[in-house]
């Protein structure tokens, strides 16, 4: 198969692909586990292939590896499953640092090895803390640091997790990067999971950034909170029930052993003998072979704290026979101990000899679980009580235990249950909605073609989430669509307005001309240089602020309008083939104040902005001066309105290369240099610049109406 077809395949393939690496790295975190215990190394390396495949595929495969992982290590190894959490965090961290490129230089690698070891190392510490039948990894350094270096037991314990863990957050980072390097990058977009409900924007495997360039929180971040919220809520609410339920029916069980004890021990008693035990101090014979089950009874279980037979009096316990603990040592033989506490309210029950209920206690050893049970003589009198005590500071160390239990497993399932989630979400809202929304914001209004184009991508989108964001996509295609076709008639409408109102102009110069004998085609050149000009300036940068898009158009539009105020001039004046007298100069110069006065009317007329005020300037002051000496009101430089001042250029021009009746027409070169002349005395130079600069162009104009050139 070429590799083409490889690649199609992987495409078609690719979560298949993506399920395949994650199977690898889960494999490759057990097999790593299994060599580093073989050998005995003092490193772990169970996280190689969860950091692996998280870089690779990101979060959503990286967190499945790290809880995959840890649930089969479970089936051999119980304490497993609770440091999963810290394999799923491990995981989550190396895919937000991978995609901000923290695995592409040595200090982010070192940076992402520090976070891992406190992750590790750190979090990883609190486990066997709170759940004392989890063995310390570290807890022959921790003693060191305790004994020796007077540390406190908790950090000596911290302190020896983070520097045993630190070599093996190393090695995991060099091992990964060694994987980085030898598997190809183009096999990186084929590592994780997809579920495109749309086409990508390029491509099947192109990232799609998360982050948002909205100011206020994002949709993701938003449907993220809901989810961490709903989530937490259910995980507290069920948790607090579980542990109080935990508490409960283990202070019943432990009330139970209790009573089950205190039984016991009453049974193995001579009740004749108590009297005796007490005034002879316990030098009586059977009192120690007593003393020896008692003692058998209370280790044969850690749930039990004390045992002990105590006969009741007015004045308090009288102390018949009692067992040494590892915390406490025992009541000497008929040692009195007052009625405390919850005691007191039972004290006429048991003068009488008759069973109570287990009740809680407190006094100077702690809460503790007391259940007491008469002992009879042969008489069927009450002689003492049999008492076994439960320490529930013990019941809360087991229930703190299983709290600890209960949050590592649930974190796991907790964590990549969110990165599931929102990996749905990502695909079936956030995905879709931004793509649509990117297109529509790229969508250019320029051309009818850019338009047709625009509506043509969006509808390539093709959004397939089968639910109302999909019905909002097909509601959109529908609406691009109609818009388009709106535009497109409105620019036809507007090209046909376009097309008439040049017409108008065209024919309202042409109306002039017809009465000038003189003129030939001179409303065509001077409009062609005008244009010309306008180009030049442009490409120049002059007057950048100026030459908008509507002013070019807006100039050139309206050039053929210039000299309609001659409109005015009598034939007399208007073609008279000498020189006009000065009297019939100043009749000719009234051609611009005219032309002002009908275009200011045409402007009232047309209402709003429009070409129509660039035919006005034009026509006013094509023939003032940059050295204020021009008529019809001299005024002087860039007061004079640009599209004027261009005009000026043209219009000179044209008179000097075409003929008139009162003289031939001037040689190109003669009348270049005329122009040039007047620059910066008749003409804006700049103007002139961009006239001079565009000759190839000026001529190509002179030739079309047949001039010698």
């Amino acid at each position: 198969m070429s590799r083409t077809g490889i690649g199609r395949l992987f495409v078609k393939r690719k979560n298949i692909t993506a399920l395949l690496v994650c199977v690898a790295g889960i494999v490759l975190n057990i097999v790593l586990g299994q060599i580093v215990s073989m050998f005995g190394l003092p490193l772990y390396l169970d996280t190689v292939g969860t950091v692996t495949v998280a870089v690779l595929g990101g979060y959503l495969p990286g967190v499945f590896v790290g809880f995959v992982t840890n649930v089969i290590k479970g089936f051999f190894d119980s304490s497993s499953l609770y440091y999963g959490v810290l394999n799923v965090l491990i995981a989550g961290s190396a895919a937000f640092l991978a995609r901000r490129g923290f695995f592409k230089n040595i200090r982010g690698e070192i940076f992402a090895a520090l976070l891992f070891t406190l992750i590790g190392g750190g979090l990883g510490s609190l486990i066997p803390w709170f759940m004392d039948w989890l063995e310390f990894d570290s807890e022959s350094l921790s003693g060191v640091l305790y004994t020796q270096w007077h540390f406190d037991l908790f950090p000596a314990h911290l302190l020896s997790s983070l520097i045993t863990d630190l070599p093996d957050k190393f090695v995991t980072v060099i091992l990964v990067r060694f994987l980085l390097y030898i598997i190809p990058e183009k096999f990186y977009r084929y590592c994780g999971f997809s579920m495109w409900m749309q086409s990508p924007e390029s491509g099947q495997g192109k990232e799609i950034q998360i982050g948002s360039n909205v100011r206020l929180v994002s949709l993701r971040i938003k449907m993220l909170i809901v989810l961490l919220f709903s989530l937490t809520t259910v995980a507290v609410v069920s948790t607090v029930i579980s542990v109080r339920v935990y508490y409960k029916t283990s202070i019943e069980d432990h009330e139970r052993l209790a009573q089950g004890t205190a039984t016991l021990a009453a049974g193995i008693i001579d009740g004749n003998m108590v009297d005796e035990y007490i005034t002879k101090r316990g030098r009586v014979t059977g009192y120690e072979e007593t003393k020896s089950i008692m003692r058998d009874i209370l280790s044969s279980t850690s749930e039990i704290s004390y045992l002990y037979f105590c006969k009741m009096e007015e004045d308090g316990y009288h102390v018949v026979l009692d067992i040494d603990t590892e915390k406490t040592p025992a009541y000497e033989i008929g040692e009195i101990v007052e009625y405390e506490g919850t005691v007191s309210d039972l004290v006429p029950f048991l003068l009488a000899g008759e069973e109570v209920d287990p009740v809680i206690t407190r006094d100077d050893y702690g809460e503790l679980i007391t259940a007491m049970k008469p002992v009879f003589d042969s008489n069927g009198k009450c002689v003492c009580y049999a008492i076994a005590e439960v320490d529930i500071q013990m019941i809360i160390e087991e229930v703190n235990s299983f709290l600890m239990e209960m949050i590592s497993v649930f974190l796991s399932f907790f964590i990549l249950l969110c990165a599931f989630v929102m990996w749905l979400t990502d695909y079936n809202v956030i995905y879709p909605i931004r793509t649509i929304t990117e297109t529509i914001d790229t969508f250019s209004s320029d051309s009818q073609e850019n338009m047709d184009d625009d509506v043509k991508a969006f509808r390539k989108i093709g959004v397939h989430t089968g639910d109302e964001i999909e019905k909002l996509y097909n509601s959109l295609c529908r609406m691009t669509l109609d818009q388009t076709e709106q535009i497109r008639s409105i620019r036809r409408l507007s090209d046909s307005t376009a097309k008439m109102q040049d017409g108008l102009i065209i024919t309202m110069a042409d109306m002039v001309e017809n009465r000038d004998s003189d003129t030939g085609a001179h409303i065509q050149k001077t409009a062609a240089y005008v244009k010309i000009i306008l180009a030049g300036l442009e490409a120049k940068g002059y007057y950048a602020e100026k030459l908008t898009p509507k002013f070019i158009s807006d100039t050139i539009r309206s050039a053929p309008l210039h000299d309609v105020g001659k409109i005015n001039i009598p034939d007399g004046v208007l073609n008279k083939p000498g020189k006009l007298t000065d009297e019939e100069f100043e009749i000719m110069k009234t051609h611009t104040t005219a032309g002002k006065r009908i275009m200011e009317q045409a402007i009232l007329t047309v209402k709003g902005d429009n070409y129509l005020k660039e035919a006005r300037n034009m026509a006013a002051y094509h023939h003032e001066r940059w050295d204020g000496k021009g008529y019809p009101e001299g005024i002087h430089g860039e007061v004079i309105p640009l599209s004027a001042r261009i005009m000026a250029v043209a219009d000179v021009f044209d008179a000097l290369t075409s003929p008139r009746v009162y003289k031939p027409a001037f040689p190109l070169e003669k009348a270049l240099s005329i122009i040039d002349e007047g620059k910066g005395s008749q003409f804006d130079p700049k103007v002139v610049e961009a006239f001079m600069d565009s000759l190839d162009e000026v001529k190509v104009i002179l030739r079309k109406y047949n001039q010698d050139v």
